[in-house]
């Protein structure tokens, strides 16, 4: 599936901004069953210093700093993507979760897709015993890795409530699970606490949903705005599966993948310092869109 991506975020301070550093992940890169034809992100004002690179885990980031005072910013990505879906899984033919956590602990290898770096609490997701309770229901001994992480997956979208006046950006796991609501940033920690909690590696994901879904398909949740998923390791032969606990859903040809870390944090579409006496308003506009 061919994409259009169109992304256009802007903030307006309440008061002049003399100085700002910032960190920008606005830009998808190749991965796995994804390939970038073209990407571009415009930046008003134009800032004093711009380096383009990738962090650690392979995201693409953009370090921006302002030496001048200014009262609004905005950031213009436009990307045209393709996605392919990889071949189906059967998930009951993956390997017993219980394989999954021995092989997560032994693994050796150090590179940004082993699953040693996504066990453990992280910046944003602690291990959590109420949410590790509430996940280890869809984990009966035995069970498939990915039978049992998406019935996980499923029961976050019965149980909780979208609702984006809830939480905010900086709630934290344990909060959005005893409301039972909020966003896709929230369902994704929720999710990747209660897998981590019961020693099972879990990555956050952020990126874009297709805006239309195809005829006589429901419009998902997140559309309208950079979503967020969960990426679970299933072994090294299988490696991660993405898994939409918004949506309910096995991660297709609907999610164009944006940034990979631990939690929002390694992930965050915007993040940095800036030196301000006031408030702001952010406004987000994303359009996905299939190219016939």
């Amino acid at each position: 599936m061919l994409y259009d991506i169109r992304q256009t975020t802007r903030y307006r301070y309440a008061a002049p901004v003399p100085f700002a550093r910032q960190v920008l992940r606005l830009l998808p890169v190749a991965r796995a069953g994804q390939r970038v034809i073209a990407a571009d992100l415009v930046i008003t004002p134009a800032p004093t210093e711009r380096h383009d690179g990738l962090d650690f885990f392979g995201n693409r980031i953009t370090t921006v700093a302002f030496a001048f005072p200014h009262e609004a910013l905005t950031l213009e990505t436009r990307a045209r993507v393709a996605v392919e879906a990889g071949p189906p899984l059967d998930a009951n033919a993956t390997p017993a979760f219980e394989q999954i956590r021995d092989q997560a602990v032994a693994d050796t290898d150090l590179g940004p897709t082993s699953p040693v770096h996504f066990l453990f609490a992280s910046r944003a997701i602690a291990i959590d015993e109420a949410i590790g309770a509430y996940a280890a229901a869809s984990f009966p001994p035995g069970r498939p890795i990915l039978a049992a992480a998406f019935d996980l997956t499923r029961r976050i979208k019965a149980d909780f409530a979208y609702d984006p006046t809830a939480t905010d950006v900086t709630t934290l796991p344990g909060d959005a699970f005893a409301k039972r609501a909020g966003v896709c940033q929230d369902f994704a920690h929720v999710m990747i606490a209660g897998l981590r909690t019961l020693g099972l590696p879990a990555a956050y994901v952020s990126g874009f949903l297709r805006t239309l879904p195809p005829p006589g398909q429901p419009r998902l949740e997140g559309a309208d705005a950079t979503h967020a998923w969960v990426a679970v390791w299933c072994g090294r032969d299988i490696g991660w599966v993405g898994l939409d606990p918004t949506n309910g859903v096995q991660v297709a040809e609907d999610h164009v993948v944006l940034a990979v870390g631990r939690d929002y944090s390694d992930a965050a579409p915007v993040d940095g310092v800036i030196v301000t006496s006031g408030d702001h308003e952010l406004d987000v506009e994303v359009d996905v869109v299939a190219v016939a």
